[in-house]
């Protein structure tokens, strides 16, 4: 089958925002007089969404209802102010969307990052490409690995599930795809590592986004 559009996972697959996400959930941590973590240490801890990044983060014997709830607030409200200091597009992504967009691939993003910051995130840092459907976490949709976004965005663009191209850099992105019967990339480039993505259902595997045109040739 003609692969017709794909859907990429924001974080750690387009856009290196590792260091801005750990920036400012090391804050919410020092104010608290919490341990802080290396910004390497949050390859582990993020993909599924801000409160379970906050669960993760927290001191196991402080992780109650009310801490939990204060320092989601705190890290939302930091985040939004510091998303865009260091996060920026992977090499090659660029060339990557554009050699798509030159094949006539619609281009959608999934993401369990809140709906806000995957919005603005794309609007300001991707904006040289056209993406028909961009959701982000809210109440409306289950977070990924649930495939409800992923075939959603295929019921808007109207298209098989068969024929979209599902690219991530995490299990929790591998099992998405193949619950929604999509083709899984595994980006290597992104936060977790070959083990985790082969695991969890990667059907190939990618070293640069440039070796893209791999499947669509």
């Amino acid at each position: 089958m003609k692969y017709k559009a794909i859907i990429f996972d924001l974080d750690g697959t387009l856009l290196n925002s590792l260091e801005d996400i750990a920036d400012a959930t090391n804050r919410v941590l020092a104010a608290e007089g919490f341990p802080v973590y290396p910004t390497e240490k949050y390859r582990e801890f993020v993909g599924y969404g801000a409160k379970e990044l906050i669960v993760r983060v927290l001191p196991p014997n402080y992780c109650n209802a009310e801490t939990l709830q204060r320092c989601l607030h705190a890290y939302l409200i930091d985040y939004g102010r510091n998303w865009n200091i260091k996060t920026g597009p992977y090499p090659g992504i660029p060339e990557m969307l554009d050699l798509l967009e030159e094949k006539g691939f619609q281009l959608a993003v999934l993401s369990n990052k809140p709906e806000e910051f995957t919005q603005e995130c794309v609007c300001h840092l991707l904006s040289g490409w056209k993406f028909d459907i961009v959701i982000g976490a809210s109440k409306n949709i289950p977070p990924k690995p649930d495939p409800s976004g992923a075939l959603e965005i295929a019921k808007k663009l109207q298209l098989a599930s068969e024929s979209i191209l599902y690219m991530g850099d995490s299990g929790v992105d591998m099992k998405t795809a193949n619950a929604a019967h999509m083709f899984a990339i595994g980006a290597l480039w992104g936060f977790r590592g070959r083990e985790e993505l082969l695991r969890d259902g990667a059907r190939i595997l990618l070293e640069h986004p440039e070796e893209i045109s791999k499947i669509l040739d």
